[in-house]
């Protein structure tokens, strides 16, 4: 009886050790570059890696933040890295100078950037911003998309003041420095300003002339596309959106559990904010969307031509 009983507790602990050791070989190594610090715009990673959708996928997801934001597309594109967080709007530009990059996914649908106000100031309509001041940070497409904005009311770039405020957005504004920003995001810029006690009104691109874009994507190499960890990735991702749509208060504690560092009331209100913003189906591509905003980036003179769709916008089966 002894040695049968010795003879199954070591059939048991063999079995124990194969799954555990089978376990772990099948959760592949993935690392993703963020475009920025993290923040509420990386909810549905966050959340597909603290509630375990990405483990149940067989994946190691590893989320790292760039020390330089405009690295992680051609950190990626030389192989340094597995999949980029990037703009639509870039993408456009970094396809048309060859970068062999390809989107496979979006997190945030909608655009972000906005032409931001004080709600309490002199400018009610865009209009209003003739001969007036206007605070930027990047040149450029920003350029574009106020230029769009502008003559959608009949007023021109050679009517109004451009400053290069750098990143002090809000604070140009509300310090009268400007009287409006170019490129503040509607769920952080707006919140900031609120929070100071001067609130601001904004004019969404997409209602003044822009055509619709995604503001948050997924690239890869074009070389990987075929790499079988990005489709068990992207399902990962859609069901970490589906739980925060469903438990967004348990989503939430989640994210300040893993960075507890953005439990404050700037990011709770950008939380709310974003939330209808994620892409419910993050593996879906709109061609003629993206084709449309394509036009759009060679019609401003941000790209000479635009290459073929498929050849960096792709739909993993």
């Amino acid at each position: 009886m002894s040695r049968l009983k010795s003879m199954i507790t070591a059939t048991a602990l063999g079995a124990m050790v194969l799954g555990t050791s089978s376990t772990a070989f099948a959760a592949d190594k993935l690392v993703i570059l963020l475009d920025w610090f993290v923040n509420p715009d990386h909810a549905p990673l966050v959340v597909a890696k603290e509630k375990g959708f990405f483990a149940k996928h067989d994946l190691d997801v590893e989320l790292i933040e760039p020390s330089d934001p405009s690295a992680p597309p051609r950190l990626v594109a030389a192989g340094q890295g597995d999949v980029a967080v990037n703009y639509q709007p870039q993408l456009h530009v970094q396809a048309a100078e060859g970068l062999p990059l390809t989107r496979i996914g979006t997190l945030v649908a909608t655009p972000l950037n906005s032409l931001i106000v004080l709600e309490d100031g002199p400018i009610k309509e865009i209009a209003d911003l003739k001969g007036k001041k206007i605070g930027y940070s990047l040149a450029g497409f920003e350029d574009a998309l106020l230029g769009t904005m502008l003559g959608n009311h009949g007023v021109s770039m050679d009517e109004v003041e451009l400053i290069n405020v750098n990143f002090s957005l809000s604070p140009s504004l509300y310090s009268g420095q400007v009287d409006a920003i170019i490129g503040g995001y509607r769920n952080f810029e707006l919140n900031q300003m609120e929070i100071e006690g001067k609130p601001g009104k904004a004019f969404y691109v997409e209602e003044e002339g822009v055509p619709p874009y995604d503001e948050l994507i997924l690239t890869v190499r074009n070389d990987k596309v075929d790499d079988p960890r990005f489709a068990r990735m992207l399902a990962a991702i859609e069901e970490g959106v589906q739980y925060l749509i469903n438990h967004p208060d348990d989503s939430w504690k989640a994210f300040i559990a893993a960075y507890p560092n953005l439990d404050d009331e700037l990011n709770i209100k950008a939380w709310a904010d974003t939330l209808p913003r994620f892409a419910l189906r993050p593996a879906a591509l709109d061609k003629n969307r993206y084709a449309r905003f394509a036009d759009y980036m060679v019609q401003q003179g941000l790209i000479a031509e635009s290459p073929a769709l498929e050849t960096y916008a792709t739909v993993i089966e």
